[in-house]
């Protein structure tokens, strides 16, 4: 018998499942995923995946010829973003202010650390030629037991979260995602030896 749960992915005894609601998008939220993070016990993408029935979740490191991503990138009535802080990226905010609420809205996360992250960005020429957008809206984030090199480093889910709070001009409706995140972070703090977390965290 596998000692993670078969929906969230974690080890049992850390799942998250009873934490997450259910919410609705209009705003699709596309996820790859390096394989490094499946099994990441703090990993958060898992929340989106979770919540949204309409995002999807795909792992891999190089997905230039990824046949279904590139089949839904090929649809002509979606518009696609990718939140990735690059040269010639555009602030969320003012792409979210301009949007075409008739077309389908779509944001691309990259779920990796830093260093993953880019080089995912790299191989995947198929997405070279699609907007990218930063989190503007962005303030440092709450992701107390996993260092960021970047100032306003935030985890996927709270990347996730701003990017639909940016589109749908809703907050509230997006925070279970947050709650979900607070609760899992909470836990693993929980389990770490005493001192550790005011050590090497806080």
């Amino acid at each position: 018998m596998s000692r993670y749960c078969e929906y969230c992915g974690k080890a049992k005894k850390a799942c998250i499942c009873h934490w997450i609601e259910n919410i609705t998008a209009t705003t699709e939220i596309w996820i790859l995923q390096h394989p490094s993070e499946i099994k990441r016990a703090i990993g958060t993408a898992r929340i989106l995946s979770l919540s949204l029935p309409n995002s999807r979740l795909w792992v891999g490191e190089d997905f230039s010829e990824h046949d279904e991503l590139n089949s839904l990138l090929e649809e002509p009535e979606r518009d696609v973003y990718v939140v990735y802080p690059g040269e010639g990226s555009v602030p969320i905010s003012t792409v979210a202010a301009t949007v075409n609420k008739q077309r389908i809205q779509t944001v691309i996360l990259l779920d990796g650390t830093w260093k993953k992250a880019y080089k995912m960005w790299q191989l995947a020429t198929n997405l070279h030629h699609l907007p990218l957008v930063n989190l503007d809206n962005a303030d440092n984030g709450n992701y107390r037991i996993r260092k960021s090199p970047k100032d306003q480093g935030v985890s996927t889910v709270e990347a996730g979260y701003l990017a639909l709070s940016a589109f749908e001009a809703d907050t509230d409706k997006f925070t279970p995602l947050l709650t979900t995140f607070n609760h899992m972070i909470d836990f693993q703090i929980k389990q770490m030896p005493q001192g550790v977390f005011e050590k090497n965290y806080l």
